[in-house]
């Protein structure tokens, strides 16, 4: 998977890039769209903050629903503290604010593993009306304990999610969340969690809403199916998404072999290493309940040595 495009849409808004200074463009109305306020990794003319301050001058803020952080200056050697910094001075210039994505810059801007941040928290705390949070780059990433009334979608994007962080949103307190996406990558790019460290998130104890899982990315795919296969916050979901990792047989006999997945909307295993017999399997149990399935093998492609060493890779690694 390579990550070439901006979203164009973003909490339901068509995404808007800001203009550069020396462009003379009617600007769209404030709350229509999705503002994309971002600058160059390298060579940048503008700082992000001084971007940031021609949104501010230029656009009426108090109007603004979501706003999606692209790349700043350097951003391989800098982390986010500076844009996340520039974002809190503003918040009483930013009511209406409901989304946020922080990062979003794509493979030739920046490698997904290169990019830094930082504990990403205070943004929720300094905006406790945020409905939509999401976050790419797992370099330097903190997310230790929070509470948050409203935040309905949190969403990481990484290479290699560490740990620290996978621990840190089991042990938020997240009440309205609905949706939670974490891409938790592998140990090369510092995505070092175990089954473990998702218990939390798996027991639904703290996550009375949620009903969309995602956990993909992974390079222990099987290990999480097997521990998503008997966890209690499964019965609640909508729609469970084990997909961009490392998934074999195991994992999907694992699933199959645990509690009944039939009342899912959709069951997404898309870019998988799971062989035919299996995938007639999952068809067989879940189609006739009505659930969606996406098993595309996508990109997953297997290398084979000479000596009968087989290599497998997740979807998002660098």
């Amino acid at each position: 998977m390579t990550l070439g495009d901006y979203p164009h849409v973003f909490h339901g808004l068509p995404v808007y890039t800001f203009p550069e200074p020396d462009r003379n463009t009617d600007l769209p109305e404030p709350d229509a769209v999705a503002w994309r306020v971002g600058t160059t990794v390298y060579d940048a003319g503008e700082e992000w903050e001084e971007v940031f301050a021609r949104f501010l001058d230029k656009v009426d803020t108090t109007r603004v629903r979501a706003l999606v952080v692209g790349a700043w200056h350097e951003a391989y050697d800098t982390d986010s503290s500076a844009v996340i910094e520039a974002l809190l001075a503003a918040r009483d210039r930013l009511p209406a604010l409901r989304a946020l994505f922080l990062g979003d810059m794509e493979s030739e801007e920046c490698e997904i593993s290169w990019i830094n941040q930082t504990d990403v928290t205070p943004l929720l705390t300094g905006f406790p009306a945020l409905e939509e949070f999401g976050v790419r780059g797992g370099s330097g990433l903190e997310f230790p304990a929070v509470s948050h009334a409203r935040l309905r979608v949190l969403t990481m994007e990484s290479g290699g999610l560490p740990a620290e962080v996978v621990r840190g949103v089991g042990a938020s307190d997240l009440p309205a969340l609905e949706h939670l996406d974490l891409w938790l990558g592998t140990p090369d790019y510092g995505g070092d969690s175990e089954p473990a460290d998702l218990e939390p998130i798996l027991s639904g104890a703290r996550l009375p809403s949620l009903r969309h899982l995602a956990l993909r990315d992974s390079e222990i795919q099987d290990a999480v199916a097997a521990a998503v296969a008997s966890a209690p916050v499964v019965a609640r979901l909508e729609t469970l998404d084990l997909s961009l990792g490392i998934l074999t047989d195991d994992g999907a006999a694992a699933l199959l072999a645990g509690q009944p997945l039939t009342h899912l909307k959709k069951l997404d295993l898309h870019h998988h290493y799971i062989t035919e017999p299996l995938l007639d399997r999952l068809r067989q149990t879940l189609e006739p309940a009505g659930v969606e399935l996406d098993l595309d093998r996508d990109h997953a492609d297997e290398d084979v040595e000479s000596d009968g060493t087989v290599w497998r890779y997740v979807s998002v690694g660098e």
